[in-house]
């Protein structure tokens, strides 16, 4: 059997779906048959079906590649009260095993997700254009997932390749990345759905936008597959270049009367969008443990909107785990589901499939739960061997000690949000030579804090390394995305938008998008806006009608994370990649003995 054959005979995709004939609807169960004439009575020769049969959904999303064992808070969940209550988890060795486990007894299982299975991905993955995590994948039995944003930090003609298969002539390690080092990808088993991410040219969707599951016992579940349409605003440009990206509800509002059409009734949304539980609570607190999601998380309103008919929401994005029934357009709860991040957990959500109606019986939180991805279980052996071969590929790489630092250097923003690892990395890209140009060079550096992915860790010897020593696999997990440095210059007024951007539009009511700066430069806010008068430059107040020259990455330099006003910059000239300039700024510190994390100063909040 061929794999597309194999493949379709489990999940029928929307190209193969158009063409399907609808089974009918089964009639209630009669009482059971019995012969008669001149033989006798005999009874009808097989069990009489019952109305339900038992289905199971097991879910994840925002894998990253993290085919490790996340090191650091990445590896670790809250599991009681206290914010110190926490246990280890992650690592794909041990969801595969979790997996299989929570699979027995269940002949009728599917494996789901909710988008970023790759992409700011550690360096294992991320140095063979995350070939390894789709393998890993295929191994682990995932079945379907959505696209979720970070699908197309390389584009998307390469989230298509990792769909189909096949490898990229990069150079044979250029910018430390490899594809193909064994010498194919075959692609992935699993199927990408992306229904509302469409190719402007064609007009159609660049990955089908919908699968049919087909289960043994005869049950048949529509997915339905998307990413969030903000997807341009918190991606490189480059990645989207070409494409639209349609309105969540009305792209999945229209696509289920075509699965109606085809005699599918029971519909599950994967949707890379998501919500926001209460912080420091345990990982099982919202909504079963007696939290509720923030009333502006964005899966509200979507999951509120979506059509009656479609029975549950699988979704992603926010790196936060829950279990929630958020109230239909008609009142009536549907269930949505969000497992975290990085493999730490999975979901199990038990559902009936009514065979009378062909439809599910609406899955209650009491149906679904979230579970821990401990490490007290055997590894799966097939991922450990696919571990151990990219580690010995990417080992020249990934062993280079490239700086020293004397304590934990944490991604952790204070109440005025700014953080340890914000500072160094925006000191590292004001530091490097690649964005001097024309004799001017910056004076001011920006980062994005969601671009900041792991802690330093002080402890970490991935490679017998002294404790303390960095390794430029440890940089790359905390920088992940290969962007490129991009020097401009902004006026001062133009810099107090940037600032002023960070609580404004899109960005409003949050902390979180609170841009990490350079040594030097400083600035007051309250929470809502910059105090005026405070943007300092080596303690001189800025002038507004005055240029500045700063540096960025490509990525904010487009306006991504809802920064516009770096759009407006004057003079862009591109350097190296922000990766680079890290590992380079931690290597040249070695002769002051490498790095100490400083004191929070640059930015500070009023009261």
């Amino acid at each position: 059997m061929t794999r597309k054959t194999r493949r379709i005979t489990g999940v029928a995709f929307a190209a193969v779906c158009a063409a399907a004939v609808a089974a009918p609807a089964l009639a209630a169960p009669a009482t059971p048959m019995h012969g008669g004439g001149g033989h006798g009575g005999h009874h009808w020769p097989w069990p009489v079906p019952s109305r339900y049969a038992d289905l199971q959904i097991l879910s994840f999303n925002d894998f990253h590649g993290n085919l490790e064992a996340p090191s650091g808070s990445s590896g670790r969940l809250q599991t009681g009260p206290a914010s110190t209550d926490t246990t280890n988890v992650g690592g794909v060795e041990y969801l595969a095993t979790h997996l299989k486990q929570a699979r027995v007894g269940h002949k009728n299982t599917v494996t789901v997700a909710a988008g970023d299975m790759v992409g700011a991905s550690p360096l294992l993955s991320a140095a063979f254009h995350d070939e390894p995590t789709v393998e890993s994948l295929n191994k682990l039995g995932l079945d379907i997932t959505a696209v979720g944003n970070h699908e197309f930090d390389e584009g998307y003609k390469e989230l298509q390749r990792l769909q189909r298969g096949g490898c990229i002539d990069d150079g044979d390690g250029a910018n430390n990345q490899n594809s193909c080092p064994a010498g194919r990808f075959k692609g992935a088993d699993f199927q990408y759905l992306a229904a509302n991410v469409v190719e402007k040219r064609t007009g159609r969707t660049i990955l089908p936008s919908y699968a049919i599951k087909r289960f043994p016992n005869g049950a048949r579940v529509g997915f339905i597959g998307m990413t969030l349409k903000d997807t341009p605003s918190i991606v490189t440009a480059s990645g989207i270049a070409g494409l639209e990206f349609k309105d969540e509800v009305a792209t999945a509002n229209a696509l289920v009367p075509k699965l109606k059409r085809q005699g599918v009734n029971a519909i599950v949304v994967l949707v890379h969008q998501g919500g926001t539980p209460p912080a420091s609570t345990p990982y099982d607190y919202t909504c079963k443990g007696g939290g509720t999601l923030s009333a502006d998380s964005p899966i509200i309103p979507i999951v509120k909107n979506l059509r009656p008919e479609i029975d549950m929401v699988i979704s992603g994005h926010t790196h936060q785990p829950y279990v929630c029934a958020i109230p239909d357009s008609n009142g009536k709860p549907r269930l949505v589901t969000s497992a975290s991040s990085f493999g730490r957990l999975y979901n199990d959500t038990e559902v009936r499939y009514d065979r009378w109606t062909q439809d599910l019986v609406r899955p209650t939180e009491a149906d679904s739960r979230n579970n821990l991805v401990t490490r007290t279980v055997a590894a799966d052996p097939a991922q450990t061997t696919l571990i151990a071969k990219y580690k010995e590929l990417v080992k020249t790489i990934a062993s280079k000690i490239v700086g020293t630092i004397s304590a934990d250097v944490t991604k952790t923003q204070n109440v005025a949000g700014e953080s340890q690892l914000g500072d160094l990395i925006a000191d590292a890209q004001l530091a490097d030579p690649s964005v001097v140009t024309g004799g001017q060079t910056p004076v001011i550096g920006f980062m994005n804090p969601g671009g900041i992915r792991a802690d330093l860790t002080y402890a970490n010897s991935p490679y017998g390394e002294p404790a303390g020593k960095v390794t430029f696999e440890e940089a790359f997990t905390v920088q992940p995305f290969n962007n490129y440095l991009v020097s401009m210059t902004l006026t001062g007024q133009q810099v107090y938008d940037v600032l002023n951007q960070q609580w404004a539009g899109a960005n409003a009511g949050t902390a979180a998008k609170v841009l990490q700066v350079s040594k030097g430069f400083s600035y007051t806010h309250n929470g809502s806006s910059v105090v005026d008068g405070t943007v300092a430059l080596n303690g001189t107040p800025i002038d507004k009608a005055a240029s500045y020259r700063i540096v960025t990455n490509n990525f904010l330099s487009d306006g991504g994370d809802n920064f516009p006003a770096f759009r407006d910059g004057a003079g862009k000239y591109f350097g190296g990649l922000d990766i680079d300039a890290f590992a380079n700024y931690l290597t040249g510190l070695e002769g002051q003995g490498g790095y100490t994390p400083g004191p929070l100063t640059r930015i500070t909040r009023t009261p």
